[in-house]
């Protein structure tokens, strides 16, 4: 985790010194409570509560101008301790149109936390960076973080594991 927090701490460092830069920090919601199958919203279970707290403290130094989530309780879920900490209100998105026209405008040249699902997150990523790069996550993975930066005409993409 401290490993993967000193990379963050460092990409976090390189956009702030690119003009015009636009970050979007994705990820997955935190583990959802499976107990009931004909849930389709279900709440995070304690253990995606703590990844939640833990994702807002992995971006302690993380500058962020907006934080986005799906309308799920499991994203907002995710998505509330950093927004919280960073003085932001959750904003929501559509999955069915990741990174639309307005998306671009609203975003364009700020740092933006985007918190989706195992499907949705990966295209989204896709979809910024213009290529089928990203699989879909596994169900089980709750912890990948995909960083995708925009200077100019470069895009730079990576993900993480962060457990």
């Amino acid at each position: 985790m401290k490993k993967a927090l000193l990379v963050l701490i460092f990409l976090a460092s390189l956009t702030s010194f690119a003009q015009e830069a636009t970050t979007y920090y994705l990820v997955r919601h935190a583990e959802k409570d499976r107990t009931d199958k004909t849930n389709s919203n279900p709440e995070l279970t304690q253990k995606g509560m703590q990844r939640a707290v833990q994702w807002s403290q992995a971006f302690e130094y993380v500058d962020f101008d907006a934080v986005y989530s799906t309308n799920y309780k499991r994203t907002v879920s995710t998505a509330k301790p950093t927004a919280v900490t960073k003085n932001l209100e959750v904003q929501f998105y559509n999955p069915r149109e990741p990174y639309s026209v307005d998306f671009r405008k609203a975003t364009s040249g700020k740092t933006v936390l985007i918190v989706g699902h195992s499907d949705t997150t990966p295209q989204f990523v896709n979809a910024i960076i213009g290529e089928k790069k990203y699989p879909q996550i596994q169900d089980d993975n709750n912890s990948n973080l995909y960083v995708v930066t925009l200077v100019n005409n470069a895009i730079t993409s990576i993900v993480l594991k962060i457990d």
